[in-house]
């Protein structure tokens, strides 16, 4: 998808994707992950989640990496830190105790930037993106992570009916993806209560890719 739209849907404050309370299947899977406190994650397409505030109240490290950047600034705002800014080749990067996020395309990210990453964290990148880059992504992920394993949240939903994002991810996506280098675990499956904005049923799914 176009940079363009995401930059818009932040201008427009049109981001239902963010929600205002932390991510319960991560607080109700994170432990699946067997990491220890101190732990880095990384966390693609962040957003201003709350989600990242919870990990670093568990001690651990997070290294992120979002488009826009007004909503960089809105989440180290809403965290009350001032972080330190510098321009990392085509991307800036946000920094404070334990945290730092990298904004800009994020198939500009390299292992190097990244550095070492325990575990992945992926809520709102996967299924922000449609089936032409999907593939694309995951390669790329694998790639600046050491395929480090991962903490997954998808979305299933008929898209004759919502053509997205957020995008529906099959399991047999998530495995099309993702099993040759990870043994692919759901952890949970169950319908959103409201389904997908109104307009059909859906369901969410967490994985945990090991």
């Amino acid at each position: 998808m176009e940079h363009e739209f995401w930059h818009n849907k932040w201008k427009a404050n049109e981001i239902g994707f963010h929600k205002d309370e932390t991510n319960a299947f991560l607080k109700d899977n994170l432990q699946s992950l067997a990491i220890k406190s101190g732990a880095t994650l990384f966390v693609p397409l962040c957003g201003k989640t709350l989600d990242i505030a919870y990990l670093l109240s568990l001690g651990h490290k997070v290294v992120a990496a979002e488009l826009n950047e007004s909503a960089v600034i809105q989440l180290f705002e809403n965290m009350k830190v001032n972080p330190d800014v510098s321009d990392v080749g085509n991307l800036k990067q946000y920094q404070a105790q334990n945290l730092s996020v990298f904004v800009g395309d994020v198939f500009e990210l390299t292992e190097g930037l990244v550095g070492p990453v325990d575990a992945i964290y992926d809520r709102a990148a996967l299924v922000a993106l449609p089936d032409t880059m999907r593939r694309r992504y995951a390669q790329h992920l694998l790639a600046i992570t050491q395929k480090a394993p991962q903490l997954l949240v998808t979305i299933e939903y008929d898209q004759v009916h919502y053509d997205g994002p957020p995008f529906a991810i099959s399991q047999d996506m998530v495995r099309e993806l993702y099993a040759e280098s990870y043994t692919c675990e759901m952890l949970q499956h169950q319908p959103m209560p409201d389904g997908l904005k109104g307009k059909c049923e859906a369901w969410e799914a967490v994985w945990h890719l090991k």
